[in-house]
């Protein structure tokens, strides 16, 4: 097991105060790491701190947006002070659902800043320390709008599909300094923004539990191992990569109208 052993490793999720951020950073600290949370509301961030700390993981949290680059670069530079960032999660992110043709180009714009922009400005913070010590692991959280378009989310798709590219060009700059930038793609999961359609009879539950080949929505934990995976020994050769974690929606055309 050693291969997954994270003791001694500090990581860094943005946007680690809620969600599936927070289910991935319980697995890493579960594996040894230390964690390292930013996020921009003050109330979250405390009342995640105090969940973290009543696991007993070693945590710290950092108020910044990583959209602004001075203040991130400050915030980096702080931590750094601290102890090495030895991993990057590049999980913070927004969605905004609106037809295309209707969105202002200004809520596009935004949506790009922080799901594509910001994930950038941190990855190249950070990588700019890992090089010099030639080693570092980044993961940037990807989305099945990675690979596929669906209505309303337009901006979305576009910053996601523009990570999943980001993801293999920084791997492809950085391996040679022992770098290895991968991706997670979640497919879709039981949290508090999807708990008002996962109720049963709503169109959309039906909908993805008859999509997903494991019937079902995922669970926040579901993340953890790979999580942990692309962040260990175990994944030294693995670069450029994005792991869809989905329950199997993007290997299937779907189910049959009529299948038993």
């Amino acid at each position: 097991m050693s291969l997954f052993d994270l003791t001694g490793k500090r990581v860094l999720v943005t946007g680690g105060t809620h969600g599936l951020g927070m289910a991935m950073a319980e697995g890493l600290a579960g594996a040894g790491a230390e964690l390292i949370i930013n996020g921009t509301t003050p109330s979250k961030m405390q009342q995640a701190l105090d969940h973290y700390k009543r696991k007993g993981y070693k945590v710290s949290g950092h108020i910044f947006d990583i959209t602004n680059e001075k203040a991130a670069a400050q915030y980096v530079e702080k931590i750094e002070k601290e102890g090495q960032i030895d991993i990057l999660i590049n999980n913070a992110g927004i969605i905004k659902r609106e037809q295309a043709i209707d969105m202002p180009v200004e809520s596009f714009r935004q949506v790009i800043d922080v799901d594509l922009v910001g994930a950038f400005i941190m990855s190249q913070l950070v990588a700019r320390k890992m090089i010099k010590r030639k080693a570092g692991k980044i993961i940037n959280i990807c989305s099945m709008m990675s690979e596929l378009g669906r209505n309303s989310v337009s901006a979305y798709a576009a910053a996601k599909g523009g990570l999943k590219m980001l993801t293999r060009n920084l791997a492809t700059e950085w391996a040679k300094y022992n770098i290895q930038v991968n991706g997670i793609g979640p497919g879709y999961f039981a949290t508090s923004q999807t708990e008002p359609i996962r109720i049963d009879g709503h169109p959309f539950n039906e909908f993805i539990i008859n999509r997903t080949p494991a019937g079902r929505w995922g669970n926040p934990e579901d993340l953890a191992g790979t999580a942990v995976f692309l962040s260990s020994k175990a994944s030294d050769f693995v670069n450029g990569q994005i792991i869809y974690v989905d329950g199997g929606i993007l290997a299937t055309i779907g189910k049959p109208s009529n299948e038993v």
